[in-house]
């Protein structure tokens, strides 16, 4: 890879890993911050579903701002209102303390997914667009693999509320990236004002488009079930499957490397089989996969190896289904794309705060309720292809 890619590709990747690390670098201490904080387990959920929440609603005024004022002044903001939550979270004596530091990092967080994704469109445009974004994702997936184990790792030497000073210390390493390695894309001149009516008339297009909404929602469902996983796997894994805070976070990357890796392969795909014909067969499989898990742990016959191993084929399936989606949804709306990009992040990210919200008071400990959750994903998800793919078939009306 070239110096032109390279370089770009890391400093993107940089500022886009805080978000994933805010998630995935604390899930193996949230047993032991419930239990420090007197916390039940659907009141340590709810710390992932505030961040959710607040991410998915703050992409809204991210990429507005970035076209009206340039690519950095909100990721200057962003970074601030994180590094606001991670002190927060840091010396949080309650956990309601901590689920507000929570929502106030994910309001951060945000900033930093939306805005370098406008700043690649700004440098490239094309297939060289579409390497530069495979080559920050690269770099980006290192967190489910780095991140818990990082985790684990912090826990064990300072305590739980190390792991929120380290992504304090991040999130101040990623500000003195910005300023001083990233310069400004967006000229001054291609700066568009801030419209409210062709927002508003462009919001009622979009949430008016069937289609636009079953593919959102069903990449929603889809980022859901893994949205679940996330809320739920520390406890299942270190309390149900007997696994150490590191172990459990070898066993999170393993299932998360089945994910990553099949979301290299959709592009590829895509352009040998189709998009339709992905999103088809790897919502199928996922649905199967999913709905087998759960059946086998209504049996009782899921333990750790069989929950590891489905949850990977699962995952690698959800991997094809997210991006072929995302690129599915903005087929028939380039024209408003950044604001269907935004309004469809924010609708799946709600979509999956509200699933977490709803299965965690069925939480027993186990894994079935957290694998029955994940099954009601993928029979949504299967069930919002095939309404999608019918709607595609139907020969467009004529006038």
């Amino acid at each position: 890879m070239s110096d032109n890619f390279l370089r770009p590709a890391l400093i993107l990747g940089l500022l886009s890993c805080i978000g994933p690390f805010a998630i995935d670098m604390y899930l193996p201490a949230m047993p032991q911050i419930g239990a420090a904080l007197g916390a039940s387990v659907p009141a340590m959920q709810t710390t992932i579903t505030a961040y959710f929440i607040a991410f998915g609603l703050a992409q809204l005024l991210y990429g507005p701002w970035a076209d009206q004022a340039g690519r950095k002044p909100p990721l200057y903001a962003g970074i601030a209102i994180f590094l606001a939550g991670s002190v927060l979270c840091t010396f949080a004596p309650t956990v309601e303390w901590l689920i507000a530091g929570r929502f106030v990092q994910g309001l951060g967080g945000a900033a930093m997914m939306v805005v370098p994704r406008a700043i690649i469109r700004d440098m490239h445009t094309g297939p060289a667009a579409t390497r530069l974004m495979a080559a920050v994702m690269l770099v980006i997936s290192v967190s489910p693999m780095l991140a818990p184990l990082a985790g684990s790792g912090l826990m064990a030497v300072t305590g739980w509320r190390g792991i929120f000073a380290a992504l304090l210390l991040a999130g101040l390493a990623s500000l003195a990236v910005l300023a001083l390695a990233q310069p400004e894309t967006l000229r001054a001149q291609d700066r568009q004002p801030f419209d409210m009516t062709a927002t508003l008339r462009g919001a009622r297009r979009l949430l008016g488009d069937r289609s636009f909404m079953g593919l959102t929602f069903l990449g929603g469902f889809g980022m859901a079930s893994f949205f679940v996983f996330i809320a739920s796997a520390s406890f299942v894994y270190t309390e149900s499957f007997g696994l150490s805070p590191t172990g459990f976070s070898l066993a999170f990357a393993a299932n998360a490397v089945g994910f990553f890796a099949a979301s290299q392969a959709a592009g590829p795909l895509g352009l040998r089989l189709g998009a339709r014909r992905v999103m088809a067969v790897a919502s199928l499989g996922f649905a199967l996969a999913t709905g087998g898990l759960f059946l086998l742990a209504l049996l009782g016959q899921v333990g750790l190896v069989l929950c590891m191993a489905g949850l990977f084929v699962a995952n690698a399936f959800l991997g094809l289904i997210i991006p072929t989606t995302m690129v599915m949804a903005l087929d028939d709306h380039g024209d408003i794309a950044g604001l269907a990009s935004s309004l469809g992040g924010t609708l799946q990210m709600l979509a999956g705060g509200a699933m977490v919200a709803a299965t965690g008071p069925f939480f027993d400990g186990t894994a079935t309720p957290m694998l029955g959750a994940i099954a009601l994903c993928g029979l949504l998800a299967l069930i919002l292809s095939r309404l999608a793919l019918a709607r595609r078939a139907q020969p467009a009306p004529t006038a």
